[in-house]
């Protein structure tokens, strides 16, 4: 069996995480890379197929492959989308373990973020999203049980969003954000490879349907040298 590809994907992999091969850089052609590892152009291919099925480079039709920014993740501040649809592009570099899932009666500062009466239950779902093997962020997630009857280990681990669009026939609508920098919590230092960061940036989001009920309110706590939150603005 031939491994050459993975040794020169390996290879290639180490040049991007070193930064020797820049953001935004194309690499060099199929045949300039056949030359330079001896190899041929089918085994090249293949390596090139793996980098992006990876999430290291991009192809572009007319000007090659594309070096990707492999130390930060952009996720859209007012965009309001699932992990799985974030993590798609990042091919298998981006895994979601989910730690629990139960139901439980909410306690008074839960209640008033899902505006809740005392006798409801709510879905607590405690996720670590993985990339590159390293746990960076934390999803403590909570539904409103009335609204979402239902859900799996399997869910959870798939797209809980996915499932209340598809399964349930529900229409996600809008969500409300407030982003804070905090110290971490003994459950981050738990939770995350936090690798000495002092700092963790919380991302709290209060998503309502289309008939503005709220339903949903999360806490997505990020190590913060990996990711960066984008948005677009146009002065009226």
């Amino acid at each position: 069996m031939n491994n050459k590809y993975i040794k020169i994907y390996d290879d290639l992999v180490s040049l991007i995480q070193e930064g020797k091969l820049k953001v935004h850089a194309k690499l060099p052609s199929e045949h300039e890379l056949a030359e330079s590892y001896d190899t041929t152009r089918e085994t090249i291919r293949k390596a090139l197929k793996l980098l992006s099925e990876h999430g290291y480079i991009q192809k572009v039709r007319g000007k090659g492959s594309i070096v990707l920014d492999v130390k930060k993740f952009d996720f859209p501040i007012s965009g309001l989308v699932s992990f799985k649809e974030l993590a798609s592009k990042m091919g298998q570099r981006a895994k979601t373990l989910v730690q629990s899932l139960d139901v439980i009666n909410p306690n008074d500062y839960l209640r008033e973020q899902l505006k809740l009466k005392k006798t409801d239950k709510i879905w607590e779902v405690i996720r670590v999203r993985q990339f590159d093997d390293e746990k960076v962020i934390l999803d403590k997630d909570y539904f409103n049980k009335k609204m979402i009857t239902d859900l799996t280990m399997q869910v959870c681990e798939n797209s809980i969003y996915e499932y209340i669009e598809e399964e349930l026939g529900l229409i996600i609508s809008f969500a409300k954000k407030e982003i804070t920098v905090e110290e971490p919590t003994e459950e981050d230092h738990q939770f995350l490879d936090l690798q000495g960061f002092s700092n963790i940036v919380v991302v709290k989001n209060y998503v309502y349907l289309d008939d503005a009920s709220l339903f949903q309110y999360t806490e997505s706590r990020h190590r913060p040298d990996k990711f960066r939150f984008v948005d677009f603005a146009r002065r009226k």
